[in-house]
């Protein structure tokens, strides 16, 4: 897979695309990426996803979303396990946002040689949301390209949304959210030193700083895989603001404590699989029942994790 930020190096032929944010790359993202590469690679045809950063909602201020499900470069290396060719994460800004469908498309067919448009059933892209379905097959006659149109995914009677799933995490419903996508929701970063308290608790953490701009779950304590390398173990991982330990400044942390590891993490980065949510946040009266917690914690997730392939 090529990921790359600008059409400007790009002149391919006779290319299949979609276009979208595709946050979070979720099963209703995978299917239409099926239709995509299959019907790409069944010719010998490149298969281009064209997608965006920043959100268009950010740009242009209309109920922007609380945070991202995945990184640019996260929804890239998903996006090309599922066998996209080539990913394009374009620049979104206003200048963007003001060229109609019609210029849009003539701007990636002069670099991709578009053949096929792969979109969803609710599509729409171009200035004031012009670029309808039937718009786009009207564009197209006119460039040469056909449009094929994919049915939504539903889980229950509701389509897949990425809205959807930030809301099921913000709650901290990662089970139901991790259904939706149709794997662990993750978060991933870089191991730092903390205070020591869980050394010292007899219960080491790992200390991660991620990227600002991630979506994080509800605060509370989670059964996780961490991630180090390839080699994935099972861990009890605190997201919140340990009320049981008075901060002049409390901020938000996240840390895992690695079940069965020993060694030195630090300057490492760690990817979190979130399986299933133990408990909310909870400030104790003693330092001696805080530890009984986390080792009924411990014991919980042992529970959920031997059960998860």
């Amino acid at each position: 897979m090529n990921h790359v930020t600008s059409l400007d190096a790009l002149s391919l032929q006779n290319s299949w695309i979609t276009i979208g944010t595709f946050d979070g790359v979720h099963r209703g993202h995978q299917a239409l990426t099926h239709t995509l590469v299959e019907g790409a690679h069944q010719q010998g045809h490149p298969a281009v996803v064209i997608t965006f950063f920043p959100h268009p909602t950010v740009v242009l201020g209309k109920n922007p979303p609380p945070g991202y499900l995945t990184s640019p470069d996260e929804r890239a290396r998903y996006l090309g396990e599922l066998g996209v060719d080539w990913v394009v994460t374009l620049t979104f800004d206003l200048n963007m946002a003001s060229l109609s469908a019609a210029e849009f498309m003539q701007w990636l067919t002069a670099h991709l040689g578009v053949r096929y448009l792969v979109i969803g059933y609710d599509f729409a892209l171009g200035r004031g949301r012009e670029g309808t379905p039937e718009r786009l097959q009207a564009i197209g006659r006119q460039l040469g390209y056909e449009v094929i149109l994919t049915h939504p995914i539903q889980e229950g009677e509701q389509p897949i949304s990425s809205s959807h799933i930030r809301h099921l995490i913000l709650q901290g419903e990662i089970e139901a959210a991790n259904r939706w996508l149709g794997r662990p929701y993750s978060i991933e970063g870089t191991v730092v030193r903390g205070d020591g308290r869980g050394h010292t608790l007899g219960f080491p953490t790992a200390n991660l700083t991620i990227w600002p701009e991630k979506l994080l779950p509800a605060n509370g304590v989670y059964a996780t895989w961490a991630w180090v390398g390839a080699k994935r173990l099972a861990a009890v991982t605190n997201l919140g603001l340990r009320p049981t330990f008075d901060s002049p400044l409390p901020q938000r942390h996240l840390e895992a404590h690695l079940l069965d590891f020993t060694g030195d993490l630090y300057h490492q980065t760690l990817k979190l699989d979130f399986v299933a949510r133990l408990r909310p946040e909870q400030r104790f009266a003693s330092i001696e029942a805080l530890k009984i917690q986390i080792q009924n914690d411990i014991r919980k997730a042992r529970e959920i994790l031997n059960h998860v392939p």
